[in-house]
């Protein structure tokens, strides 16, 4: 419900509204705690995927400080970018710039196992698509007909799927203690700090209002650490000894660990920013209708997708991942009623000066990683969920049904067993494995060339002029 003790109604939904500072900045750094956690989490996912995550014991587990802080800056530089523009570039609407979690499929399968040494083949991958991204910007009107709800749905559900058995490997004790085969892992006293987590988030996003409700993911978290502290999974001496090895203050540092042009990299990241382009857009639609009751503008539209790319591109120089809108933001401000985009800003400048502090990524390095998965097990499940609300757009015909079928079968099949393709080039192998370009690209395919009714449905429409045809049974078993 919009406070109207901020502003008038017209004020409210004017994006260059600035409210009272003392107003402006609790509500910008309301946005940050609803993005935080997700924003820093796919930088922890990379890192134990390379193999110098939590728990890892790698030499070099302190580079994962560096890339929590890259998050947290480019976060915020990008949501400036969106805010304030530059140009052509940015929407000047509060939109939140965050860490994609729709790259993740990709980034894996190109660093698992290598450690830093396959850093630089990613970064050379975001650099490159995040200039194909900001490109997209000027076409984005004209190819928004190939992903319909069908697509873009499938996609999103497909990213959670993905993701959700990082968050089972966390809860249980993370992947290193699985691979050592450690007697800890699985252990109830690991679920217990992963059920904390869960089971307070929970409770705040259902039972509790405001700010309680919007940053429950970060609390539970804070409960789960609290948790994890009094029953031994923590210790304060851990928490002193990262916070005294972390730097009160560090600029990024240029190509800190090279850049390398692969062919699976580019191609990869280049077909996701089309998917996190059109996200973009949604994002944008979002926003206007829910804080202003309008359309987006062609302007507005093509701002935030050079914005986008363009964040993408910077981070990827200085370490960064790459970014997108956030959805949860989007909400945020439908909630609230506050459109004003410098409240936004507020909320960027917050987040730079966390991205400038590395005690503050220190801190959050100290989680363990069973109470992480107690959050990521909610975040990656809302993204599966956000996936098949996008699906219930969909007129579910035979046609329709054929098409989901066939793309979720290929991308989860080869998500699942990787080793059908091995005799494959490496490229070709990356790009597969990941599940969600091959079925994105079936999918989009599938729904540009395949008639929009079936034979048999043609046939029963001319014979019996009128009726609807009968919808797919489920196979009886």
């Amino acid at each position: 419900m919009a406070d109207t003790s901020i502003g008038t109604p017209d004020q409210l939904r004017d994006p260059n509204y600035t409210p009272p500072l003392h107003k402006a900045i609790p509500l910008g750094i309301q946005h940050v705690l609803a993005m935080f956690v997700a924003n820093v989490t796919p930088a922890i996912v990379v890192a134990g995927a390379a193999g110098f995550g939590f728990g890892s014991n790698s030499a070099d587990f302190p580079e994962l400080l560096y890339l929590i802080q890259m998050s947290m800056l480019f976060a915020g530089i990008a949501t400036l970018l969106q805010t304030v523009t530059v140009g052509r570039v940015g929407a000047a609407l509060p939109i939140v710039q965050g860490t994609s979690f729709a790259f993740l499929p990709v980034m894996i399968p190109l660093v698992a196992g290598k450690g830093i040494d396959g850093l630089a083949a990613l970064y050379g991958g975001i650099i490159v698509g995040g200039l194909f991204h900001a490109a997209l910007g000027l076409v984005i009107g004209r190819i928004r007909f190939a992903l319909p709800p069908l697509v873009t749905g499938l996609v999103v559900t497909l990213i959670g799927l993905a993701l959700v058995q990082v968050g089972i490997q966390y809860a249980a004790g993370g992947v290193p203690a699985k691979a050592s085969g450690a007697a800890e892992y699985g252990s109830a006293l690991n679920w217990s700090a992963a059920f904390v987590v869960i089971l307070v988030t929970l409770g705040l996003k259902f039972f509790a209002r405001g700010m309680l409700a919007v940053s429950a993911v970060l609390l539970g978290l804070l409960a789960g650490y609290a948790y994890a502290l009094a029953v031994g999974i923590l210790t304060p001496e851990a928490i002193a000894g990262s916070w005294n090895n972390a730097a009160a203050f560090a600029l990024p540092d240029p190509f800190r660990y090279g850049v390398d042009f692969t062919i699976a990299a580019i191609l990869g990241f280049c077909l996701m920013a089309f998917v996190s382009a059109v996200e973009t857009v949604g994002d944008v639609s979002g926003i206007t209708k829910g804080g202003a009751g309008r359309e987006a503008t062609d302007r507005e539209i093509e701002g935030a997708t050079f914005a986008d790319g363009l964040g993408t591109a910077l981070a990827g120089v200085f370490g960064g991942l790459p970014n997108t809108s956030f959805s949860q933001n989007v909400g945020l401000i439908a909630m609230t009623g506050v459109m004003s985009r410098h409240v936004v800003t507020c909320g960027a400048v917050f987040l730079i000066i966390c991205g400038l502090v590395p005690k503050v990524g220190g801190v959050i390095r100290t989680v363990p990683i069973e109470v992480l998965g107690g959050g990521v097990i909610v975040m990656f499940g809302m993204v599966v969920a956000a996936g098949v609300s996008m699906l219930s757009e969909v007129e579910w015909n035979r046609r329709n049904m054929v098409i989901l079928a066939v793309s979720l079968s290929l991308g989860l099949g080869l998500q699942l067993e990787p080793q059908a393709v091995q005799y494959l080039p490496e490229t070709a192998r990356v790009l597969l494995t990941s599940g969600l370009l091959p079925a994105a690209f079936l999918a989009i395919v599938l729904n540009l060339v395949l008639p929009e009714a079936l034979a048999d449905e043609r046939s029963s429409a001319q014979t019996a002029p009128g009726v609807r045809p009968m919808p797919l049974n489920t196979p009886e078993h």
